[in-house]
Formats: C-alpha cells, sequence, structure tokens
C-alpha cells in the first residue's frame, strides 16, 4: 500500500487514517490476520512506535482486535464495518456538497450533475 504522510498533522493520525480506510474498503479482510507493527512501520518508513499508536487506536475503535499470542486480526463485527463505511460516505458526500455549492450549484444542479455525469 502507498503511503502518503505529511508533516502537517500527527504522523499517527494520518497512518490510522489510511489504514482504517483500507479496512473499511476491504483490502484488510475481515477475520484475516493483521501484518505486525514492525512489518507495516517498515513498509511505511516511520518508527515501529508511531506505527503501534495507530494500531492501538485502531483497536480502541474496535476494527483491530489483539491477541497476545496470534497478533491482530480484522474485526468480524460487519456491523460496525458498515456503519463506518456509511459515516465516512456521508462525511464524504457533505465534502462534495459544500465543494459545489461554492461552485455556485444548487442542490437541484448538484443531482442533474451527477445523474448525467452517471447516466443514472
Amino acid at each position: 500500500m502507498p503511503w502518503t504522510l505529511s508533516n502537517k498533522r500527527p504522523i499517527y493520525l494520518q497512518l490510522m487514517e489510511q489504514i482504517k480506510l483500507q479496512i473499511l474498503a476491504g483490502t484488510y479482510e475481515s477475520g484475516n490476520r493483521f501484518p505486525t507493527v514492525r512489518e507495516l512501520a517498515a513498509e511505511a518508513a516511520v518508527n515501529p512506535n508511531t506505527m503501534q499508536k495507530a494500531l492501538a487506536a485502531l483497536e480502541q475503535e474496535g476494527l483491530l482486535v489483539g491477541s497476545r499470542t496470534s497478533g491482530r486480526t480484522v474485526t468480524t463485527d460487519q456491523s460496525l464495518i458498515r456503519s463506518m463505511r456509511e459515516e465516512l460516505a456521508g462525511q464524504e458526500l457533505d465534502h462534495f456538497r459544500h465543494a459545489m455549492s461554492e461552485l455556485g450549484f444548487s442542490d437541484d444542479e448538484i443531482m442533474a450533475y451527477i445523474m448525467k455525469e452517471y447516466q443514472l
């Protein structure tokens, strides 16, 4: 996975957001073993402690499940994944609607544009 990190925000938050997106998109499949801290830290070229902080936060959210003996796995709670996907989709739609409004589009024009663009 390509990692896009900037110095404008805490690195662990950026890691957390990117991993969360990958889990919600199904790149990391539900119930599967999750890569280790060291594997991911090396891949992202970050300190393992920073990656650990990001993964611990994802455990707190319930997306990762930790075990002392077998490492982490991706949650099997499909309702959690579904609700987080819907929440993220809503945020993206709000952002899109706001950006289109800034361009001068009314709600009706936004819907017409979407219908035309995607031939719905």
